[in-house]
C-alpha cells in the first residue's frame, strides 16, 4: 500500500520539487518558534529545525508520512538565514560575493513506525558582484524568503559561478536523496505506481 506524504512546510520551492518528480502530497503549515534552536553549528541547526518542524505536525492516519526540511547558508562560520530587510540582504550578498559558501539542508521523514533525519551539503561559488548588481537584486522581492538572500532557481542564478554538490539542495530540498529515502516509507512517484 502506498502511503500519503504530508509536507510540513508552505515553501513554494519544496512543493515545486515534489511536483517535479511526481510525488503526490498534501501540505500542512507548521507553527513553530525557530528561536528555540540556538546552536551555531549549521549541521546541527538544520537537523534540529527540520525535526522541530516535522514533529509539530500530527500524524492523523497510520498511512501518513511527514516530511520537513530546513535550509541555511553558511560563510566563514556564520549562518545566513532569510534576510530581515534590505540592509541584511545587502550585507549577506556582499559577503558571499567572489567567494565560496555552503548550503545545508536538513530533512526529517517520519511515520508512525520510524523516523530518519539527514543533512545534505552543497558548496556554491559566487562571481565577484558589483554594488549595482546587488542593489538591483535586493530591490526585487526575490531575496527575502530565501536563506542567504538569493534564489539559485531564478534571478540569483546569475551570481553563481559553480556548484559542487546537489543543485536542488540549494533550492531547499535534495530531491534525489529524498525520493530514495521515501521508498523506505512506501511513498513513490506517481509514474512508479504504474509499473
Amino acid at each position: 500500500m502506498t502511503k500519503k506524504l504530508i509536507l510540513a512546510s508552505s515553501s513554494p520551492r519544496r512543493q515545486e520539487l515534489l511536483r517535479q518528480v511526481k510525488i503526490p502530497f498534501a501540505f500542512r503549515k507548521q507553527d513553530i518558534d525557530e528561536s528555540l534552536i540556538i546552536t551555531s553549528d549549521p549541521l546541527k541547526k538544520v537537523k534540529q529545525l527540520s525535526q522541530l518542524k516535522g514533529q509539530s505536525i500530527l500524524i492523523e492516519h497510520k498511512d501518513e508520512v511527514i516530511i520537513s526540511a530546513d535550509t541555511v547558508v553558511t560563510y566563514n562560520q556564520r549562518i545566513f538565514e532569510k534576510p530581515k530587510n534590505k540592509e541584511d540582504a545587502l550585507q549577506m550578498l556582499s559577503a558571499l560575493s567572489g567567494d565560496v559558501h555552503e548550503v545545508f539542508t536538513g530533512v526529517m521523514i517520519r511515520s508512525v513506525d520510524e523516523e530518519i533525519v539527514f543533512v545534505e551539503r552543497t558548496k556554491v561559488e559566487f562571481w565577484q558582484l558589483t554594488k549595482e548588481e546587488i542593489e538591483w537584486y535586493i530591490s526585487t522581492n526575490e531575496p527575502y524568503d530565501k536563506a542567504g538572500a538569493y534564489g539559485i532557481q531564478s534571478i540569483g542564478a546569475t551570481f553563481v559561478k559553480q556548484i559542487i554538490g546537489d543543485y536542488y539542495n540549494v533550492m531547499g530540498l535534495p530531491i534525489s536523496r529524498v525520493v530514495r529515502e521515501l521508498r523506505e516509507f512506501e511513498v513513490y512517484p506517481e509514474t512508479a505506481l504504474l509499473n
